[in-house]
């Protein structure tokens, strides 16, 4: 006779507490028009070259590593590759952080994975709010460094959109030396490269610069994403990777999309992204549902509207799939929104521009 047995009481604690990121993917909808995952509107044209896929792909497959490092100007063994930006994340706690000893700080609102992957691996978050011109506030990040061994800082921010002020950056980089790993996450850098932290790696030994090929590259199917820091972090890095992150496919691929070809190929969607931001930023700033859209340096801009909830809806069951920020803090009535072709985002302005009062719309009469 087979005895009822609940498969949870087996799993960690901090597991079954766990509200796992709720990815666009995982959100779901049914559209024609997806803004809400700061994709690239429409597919690059690459073909699998490889014939060995009976074999185990390179660990770290080294004309994807030269590449990066002839496009960064770093040297091969300043560079992992991994299963998106997401594993070098989930990486460098492995490597820095003890459970239940040591803590993670970040800066809502920003990028929800680095909170859920602490809370996966059971280490403690510090989680100090940015200030009202969302940039890091300097003053409780010096106050709360007890036991953190690792601060994730994302510029430009995810999702609002905003760079972090350089000169905030050093302030935190100074604080946390000798004492911690500072991961700056640079996934939209391409839509700013004159930002990047790239030749601060020579002056910070505890930095590192998170990188992917999923925004600006246009491959975020692919999920490659890249960890550049000094040799010795690399390497520690390289003691916990699995065997073969990076499957033969996309090995080929990212190395595609590595040529000098394949860059330049990215700065033109830069350029084309840029041009599409400026004409969606001020066509919204015109229309009366619209409070505010925030400056941005990267392929989506956040927008704070009236009646934030009912547009957000409203667009959703007109298959319009727009990002719901109104939940991080600090960013009330604010939804994220992805620059899409130009097409799309001329669809978008015409579809909230029609949008009638939600309060003088007719309430439903129940049946009599």
């Amino acid at each position: 006779m087979s005895t009822v047995f609940d498969i949870n009481a087996l799993a960690r604690e901090n597991v079954r507490k766990l509200v796992p990121y709720m990815s666009a993917r995982r959100l779901g909808g049914r559209g024609d028009i997806w803004l809400n995952a700061n994709e690239y509107p429409i597919a690059p044209d690459f073909q699998f070259t490889e014939n060995t896929l009976n074999r185990y792909p390179e660990c770290q497959p080294t004309t994807v590593i030269q590449r990066y490092a002839d496009y960064t100007t770093l040297q091969p063994e300043q560079i992992l590759v991994s299963r998106g930006a997401d594993e070098s994340i989930e990486l460098l706690i492995r490597v820095f952080c003890e459970p239940g000893q040591d803590a993670v700080l970040i800066c809502p609102p920003t990028y929800g994975m680095y909170s859920v992957s602490a809370e996966t691996f059971g280490v403690e978050q510090k989680k100090i709010p940015v200030n009202a011109n969302w940039q890091p506030d300097i003053t409780a990040i010096k106050n709360n460094l007890d036991r953190v061994k690792l601060i994730y800082i994302c510029s430009p921010n995810n999702p609002t959109g905003n760079l972090i002020d350089p000169a905030a950056l050093r302030q935190i980089l100074e604080l946390a030396s000798g004492r911690a790993i500072v991961a700056i996450d640079e996934a939209y850098i391409e839509f700013c490269p004159q930002h990047t932290t790239l030749r601060w790696l020579q002056d910070y030994p505890h930095l590192v610069i998170l990188r992917t090929l999923s925004k600006a590259f246009a491959l975020a199917g692919l999920r490659c994403g890249f960890t550049l820091a000094s040799a010795d972090i690399i390497a520690l890095m390289q003691k916990v990777i699995a065997p073969y992150p990076l499957p033969t496919p996309v090995a080929d691929i990212a190395a595609q999309a590595l040529t000098k070809t394949g860059i330049e190929t990215m700065k033109k969607r830069v350029a084309e992204i840029t041009r599409n931001r400026a004409y969606l930023q001020h066509a919204l700033s015109q229309l009366a549902w619209v409070e505010k859209v925030f400056p941005s340096e990267t392929n989506y801009i956040l927008v704070k509207f009236t009646h934030a909830e009912w547009v957000f809806k409203t667009l959703w069951q007109q298959g319009i799939i727009l990002r719901d920020q109104r939940q991080q803090p600090g960013l009330e009535h604010c939804l994220r929104i992805t620059i899409g072709s130009r097409n799309e985002c001329e669809q978008l302005v015409r579809a909230i521009s029609v949008l009638s009062n939600p309060l003088q719309q007719p309430k439903e009469t129940e049946n009599p």
